[in-house]
């Protein structure tokens, strides 16, 4: 099957529905998200489809700082390393070309600077949170 990239509105929901399916049934980060989720997916869902269609489509749809959320986490790299290979896997499964590529490589940035926060806030307690 010839895969397309990521266009539109609906390409964005295929991506953010089916990776978040992933997720769900991921043992490791599974019941992280869906402790801290519990019965609101339908409005986290909601503002994924808008984070990602003004990251990608740069259709300014998303207002928000996406980082505070996780910053109390107790996440390790090991949880964002799940987390990128189910958002990689989901990405290669439907999708191909630039739009797609950029989803990869922004991905793998917001991973690594998330982890990288929060160990800055772990190692650095009482300081304001960046």
């Amino acid at each position: 099957m010839m895969k397309k990239d990521i266009s539109s509105v609906q390409d964005i929901k295929l991506l953010v529905d089916e990776f978040y399916s992933k997720v769900q049934k991921n043992p490791l980060i599974g019941p992280i998200f869906i402790g801290v989720i519990q019965n609101r997916w339908p409005e986290h869902l909601e503002k994924m489809y808008r984070f990602w269609q003004t990251i990608l489509l740069d259709e300014h749809t998303y207002n928000g700082r996406p980082f505070p959320p996780h910053a109390h986490m107790p996440l390790s790299q090991k949880h964002f390393e799940i987390w990128l290979g189910l958002f990689l896997q989901t990405l290669d499964e439907h999708f191909e070309g630039t739009v797609t590529e950029d989803a990869k490589m922004r991905a793998r940035n917001m991973a690594s600077i998330f982890l990288h926060k929060i160990e800055y806030i772990r190692s650095n307690p009482g300081q304001k949170t960046i």
